[in-house]
């Protein structure tokens, strides 16, 4: 069972579930992506808690039928399990188990009893270890009473059966078993449909693939562990899971914070599906920027695509208190007047995330391309700052196009407090990918060739012709501080070798066709003014 069979039925299971909830009137419903994420998410907290399972026991593991064999297990013995499972699985007990509703899906109040019950004991049993803090240090639910989204009461048994009919057919344990890493594709796939303006208000919390990935392999070159990896503004968690998954999930610890609750909730889900649930208690719903929950925290991997466009104007006057300005050293921008106008919080958060580098720490920031080459103001001073410091890595310019819900061309910084200051690398991506139509957008699509030709350039510090360039922090001083490529890519003049009558030949072919110019030159001069005397005044 490969890679893409997995795919294939994870995907079917998402469409039936999606099905059930039109087929009960919550088709594009608000409360449809919370009803489809939390019930896949119940199931994979199944079969992962059964997985584990049955590895600690061999009884369970020899088991014909799993559900009666765990039924049958004294409380010490399962005592027992859970704490040899630890926090590899949630802790479940034989009633929490989709088998178990199965089984008695025909008792009456079905959905408030069995099914919405299960899932509140399995939030007070699993709040320690899922549950996401919120700046005050208030701890939220895994899950929803999910019936009580059907508005016709009579209905929500039915509705709930009908959920627990599509799970109890569907496994995810030969997944674990086989360790195929799938849950990317999977991701993207559950939440596409609230990915756009029209499915919902999730694109400004999805970061393409691409992009994430080129920036964890241009981070991570080398052999790390225990290392502390932050995303100040998380969203869904892609810049954080691939740089997970390239530092080795077990060699980091994910810290992030992010304002939305709704992004809280999929970054959860994110680190879940990538074995990354010891980082959820690190996960923190706050206002970074205002109360930044990990001020007095230092970091070893920053990643980060900031928020371009948003209103700010509720506490930025705060921010120009004596406490702020060690953080925010270049400037606090002014809000604008309108979102069109003007792109102003991100410099805010490039400043927190260079605040918040441990002394060998490293970053890579999705910033607008403008920044690149501001003649003045924040931006400047920030790139000025970089250089001074000694800590600009490196920058890439991304193609047009490359995020499906902005028109808004982009380039990653690199930054890096043990950076080569004589060997910085500026790429011009902008030409690659090809142009793909993406719903009503249109997007652009790096190969995989394309995307390891920037990470070469990046990590093997090579030159190439109207690609990439390598320059000294004196040379980027002597451009006023331009961290675009284009800029210092050499004017080339092409030179071709000919002989002394062919450079004759060329030079009386240049003059005929001056005097054949300047003979029609004269021709209409002559009846220009031959017209204009012919003009007469008519009253």
């Amino acid at each position: 069972m490969g890679d893409i069979t997995f795919i294939t039925e994870t995907k079917k299971l998402i469409d039936e579930l999606k099905s059930v909830c039109a087929n009960y009137g919550l088709g594009n419903d608000g409360n449809e992506f919370k009803i489809i994420s939390q019930t896949f998410l119940y199931k994979y907290m199944n079969d992962k808690f059964t997985y584990e399972a049955k590895l600690a026991n061999d009884t369970l593991a020899k088991a014909k039928n799993f559900q009666e064999a765990y039924e049958k297990l004294s409380d010490d013995k399962r005592k027992f399990l859970t704490a040899r499972i630890g926090n590899k699985a949630p802790k479940l007990q034989p009633e929490h188990l989709i088998t178990y509703l199965f089984n008695n899906q025909s008792k009456s109040n079905f959905a408030e009893k069995f099914f919405d019950g299960t899932l509140r004991n399995i939030n007070a049993a699993n709040t320690d270890l899922y549950s996401i803090k919120s700046a005050t240090g208030a701890k939220d639910k895994l899950f929803d009473d999910l019936s009580q989204f059907i508005t016709d009461a009579s209905q929500r048994d039915a509705f709930c059966r009908a959920l627990v009919n599509k799970l109890v057919n569907f496994s995810f344990e030969k997944m674990f078993s086989e360790k195929y890493d799938f849950f990317a594709t999977i991701f993207e796939y559950l939440i596409k449909d609230y990915n756009s303006d029209s499915g919902g208000k999730y694109a400004e919390y999805y970061t393409p693939h691409a992009v994430a990935r080129i920036m964890a392999a241009i981070l991570v070159n080398k052999k790390v562990s225990n290392a502390k990896v932050y995303d100040p503004s998380a969203g869904s968690g892609t810049l954080l899971m691939n740089i997970a998954h390239a530092i080795g999930e077990k060699n980091c610890s994910i810290y992030s914070e992010d304002i939305s609750q709704k992004s809280s909730n999929m970054l959860r889900l994110n680190l879940i599906l990538n074995n990354l649930s010891h980082s959820i208690p690190n996960i923190i719903k706050g206002n970074t920027i205002a109360e930044p929950s990990y001020l007095k925290e230092k970091f070893d991997y920053i990643v980060s695509n900031p928020p371009f466009k948003l209103d700010f104007s509720d506490f930025r006057e705060g921010l120009t208190k004596d406490t702020f300005k060690e953080r925010f050293f270049a400037g606090i921008p002014n809000v604008p007047k309108s979102k069109k106008e003007s792109m102003a919080i991100y410099l805010l958060f490039i400043q927190h995330i260079i605040y918040s580098l441990s002394p060998k720490g490293k970053a890579a920031v999705v910033v607008p391309t403008g920044f690149i080459t501001a003649q003045s103001g924040i931006e400047k001073n920030i790139r000025e700052a970089l250089i001074k410091r000694g800590w600009l890595r490196g920058v890439v310019s991304m193609p047009s196009n490359i995020f499906a819900s902005t028109g808004t061309n982009v380039s990653v910084l690199f930054f890096d407090k043990e950076a080569d200051n004589e060997h910085i690398v500026l790429v011009d991506a902008s030409k690659l990918g090809e142009t793909v139509k993406d719903g009503k957008n249109q997007r652009t699509i790096l190969t995989k060739a394309e995307e390891q030709r920037i990470i070469d350039a990046m990590n093997k510090k090579t030159a190439q012709e109207d690609f990439s360039v390598v320059v000294s922090a004196k040379q980027i001083e002597e451009k006023n501080y331009s961290f675009s490529a284009g800029q210092y890519f050499e004017v080339k003049i092409e030179y071709v070798e000919i002989t002394a009558d062919e450079f004759a030949a060329k030079i009386k072919g240049f003059q005929n066709t001056l005097d054949t110019l300047f003979t029609e030159s004269k021709t209409l001069e002559e009846q220009i003014k031959k017209n204009l005397k012919s003009l007469k005044y008519n009253k």
